[in-house]
């Protein structure tokens, strides 16, 4: 009964101390928060957990022919962390986002397994020293928490107005953007444009709403980048 109470508190830390990157993260406006952190963690605490236990419960004799690797479930969580954070990374003409959140997904992944195997200590230092990477650092990279981060896809049909014109009506409302990806197709008549914009904080709903007073404009989505 003790063994199950000290494989439930190694949960408990796991989950916890990953959730604490996730609400970082969330409070920065991040596509993957709290709850996708707090996942990552408990998924990874569990396997930990499994890993370093399924053989005591299986109830093996000492006479039993059995050969176990303990290792190998703790090491298949590195990769599959690693296409869960590829797929959290996106390529934008020449720029590359989601890198931060990749790599707080495989530490979140670190710190579970560190906790389902026991060693606190070190898994609550690897989460103090994430935070410390993740809130402090960010202020030498220059980053406005006052500015929303979001890519702007617009398709715009043969009659709409130039790529021009849009442009200076969202640099008129404010919003900052980046050189676009222009993409024509011909023999369909349109125009596929891709933006990276940064919006002041509590303007998204007015930026919809710009974009959609414009005329020609066939579909607009808007989400946040990493």
């Amino acid at each position: 009964m003790a063994l199950q109470w000290e494989l439930l508190i190694r949960l408990v830390v796991g989950t916890l101390l990953g959730g604490v990157i996730g609400y970082e993260r969330d409070v920065h406006g991040r596509p993957a928060g709290l709850r996708t952190h707090l996942i990552v963690a408990l998924a990874s605490t569990t396997f930990m957990l499994v890993s370093t236990h399924f053989v005591y419960f299986q109830h093996y004799g000492k006479d039993d022919l059995v050969t176990v690797d303990s290792s190998r479930i703790a090491a298949s969580v590195v990769t599959g962390i690693g296409f869960l954070g590829g797929g959290a990374i996106l390529r934008t003409g020449v720029t590359v986002q989601g890198l931060t959140t990749a790599a707080g997904l495989w530490l979140v992944a670190a710190i579970g397994l560190s906790a389902g195997a026991g060693m606190y200590v070190v898994s609550a230092a690897a989460t103090l020293f994430g935070v410390v990477a993740l809130a402090v650092l960010r202020r030498f990279e220059h980053k406005d928490d006052r500015l929303l981060r979001r890519k702007i896809s617009i398709v715009l049909s043969e009659g709409g107005p130039p790529l021009s014109a849009i442009l200076a009506a969202l640099a008129g409302a404010g919003v900052l953007v980046s050189p676009a990806e222009y993409e024509k197709h011909v023999e369909e008549h349109r125009v596929y444009v891709t933006l990276q914009a940064e919006v002041p904080a509590g303007e998204s709903d007015r930026l919809l709403a710009l974009l959609e007073s414009q005329p020609g404009l066939q579909r607009i989505r808007v989400e946040p980048i990493a």
